[in-house]
């Protein structure tokens, strides 16, 4: 990122957030001059669609636990014991051993495991190794932490795969952990076992931990299976963060889980579980009664219901990739695997009056009504990171206003 530069207002250094650009982009509208319906193709929020809700058993298992009168009080600040055991089976699913739920802590969402995880890890001098392109609440986080930010290139040509040799490269005695994002938000990607396998074995041999950002678990749809990192956990330490927000649709719950997903037990040493619990004590954790529904959210959902989720993902991705291919300057180097989004590279040099892709995505904006996240939020400068979890028709439309768009700014020679 370029630290410190202004672009439309926009500050590119290590404040930048994602809702704090789509929230100019907004204001960049005008509503009162333009007959065109805003469509926004940068926050990665399903729920605001139709087509996209949360299952029957989820609602249904919260209204039981408020109408109970049960859950009207405070919860332990590690989260309800039945919850805790509840998200301890529901993950243990997946791996090689068994997590119990003194593995499990509960957090407002996965934005407050992440807070959790860094400020664990803090100390003076340490640095933490992100994902570029990534999700810029790491560096926010890292900034308030004094956690040096060290940027480890995905490589793009290559899945968005890890770049292994930069981590040998970057990491040092001071290198707290290394995040892995899977299934990938901005990228789309979903590692393969082998890749994730080669992540495990570079951690370790560099004596770091993994973060592991598993917020889009199992939304995947591409020839990769959903495999998540606590597989290796015998292996090298991982933090496990997770929600139901993405699975299950339901962001504004803002029930996530800070995880050890560490069979060796470095995390069950006394001293380290105290500190976590003393942090966890000035936290506020989700609503009593939403943390009561869980159990029941993650033992009855229907299979049916996630399959649903999961073809209207692909069936979306599938529009957009096609549409992309018919816009010349824009080029989508991976078609969505899994996640809710994806990086496209924007050649500016095809565009008359268009500086960089912050100045595309303001024009955009203001002109066709249609909001897309620059790359520079998520590290990436003349990329765009374009969200796909929308109603179809409403995506059709936006890339249809995209593609008029980037025609109506065409260099003279190669308008089309």
């Amino acid at each position: 990122m370029e630290n410190g530069t202004l672009n439309h207002g926009v500050d590119t250094g290590s404040t930048i957030t994602i809702k704090g650009i789509l929230s100019l982009l907004m204001q960049n509208i005008d509503e009162q001059t333009s007959k065109k319906r805003v469509i926004s193709l940068g926050m990665g929020d399903p729920s605001a669609y139709s087509c996209f809700h949360t299952t029957h058993v989820a609602q249904e298992a919260v209204v039981d636990a408020l109408q109970s009168d049960k859950f009207n009080g405070y919860a332990p600040t590690v989260g309800l014991p039945q919850t805790r055991r509840a998200i301890a089976e529901y993950l243990s699913r997946d791996l090689p051993y068994k997590l119990s739920s003194d593995d499990v802590f509960i957090t407002s969402g996965c934005t407050q495991a992440i807070d959790v995880s860094l400020a664990m890890l803090a100390h003076p001098g340490a640095n933490i190794l992100l994902p570029r392109p990534g999700f810029p609440i790491y560096e926010l986080c890292a900034g308030f932490r004094h956690l040096e930010v060290r940027y480890v290139d995905l490589l793009p040509d290559k899945g968005w795969e890890v770049d292994l040799d930069a981590v040998d490269v970057l990491a040092d005695q001071n290198t707290v952990a290394l995040v892995v994002i899977n299934p990938g938000n901005p990228c789309g990607n979903v590692y393969s076992f082998e890749h994730l396998k080669k992540i495990a074995e570079t951690a370790k041999k560099n004596k770091i931990l993994i973060i592991a950002d598993e917020v889009y678990g199992h939304l995947a749809f591409g020839k990769n299976p959903f495999v998540p990192m606590g597989v290796f956990g015998s292996e090298v330490p991982v933090l496990t963060l997770g929600s139901l927000s993405k699975r299950w649709i339901v962001p504004g719950w803002r029930l996530g889980w800070f995880v050890t997903s560490d069979p060796s037990g470095m995390y069950r040493e006394p001293k380290i579980v105290e500190r976590i619990k003393k942090y966890f004590d000035i936290l506020g954790g989700p609503a009593t009664f939403i943390q009561a529904a869980v159990p029941r959210i993650l033992e009855q959902t229907d299979e049916a219901f996630f399959k649903k989720t999961i073809n209207l993902l692909e069936h979306a991705s599938d529009i957009l990739c096609d549409t992309i291919k018919e816009i010349p300057c824009i080029t989508c180097p991976l078609k969505p695997e899994g996640s809710m989004a994806v990086m496209v590279k924007l050649n500016i040099s095809l565009l008359e009056d268009i500086s960089d892709d912050i100045d595309f995505c303001f024009k955009l904006a203001k002109e066709e009504s249609v909001v897309i996240l620059p790359g520079t939020a998520v590290g990436l400068k003349n990329w765009l990171r374009i969200t796909f979890a929308v109603d179809s028709s409403f995506l059709e439309e936006g890339l249809r206003r995209t593609k008029s768009f980037c025609q109506s700014h065409a260099k003279q020679l190669l308008r089309y």
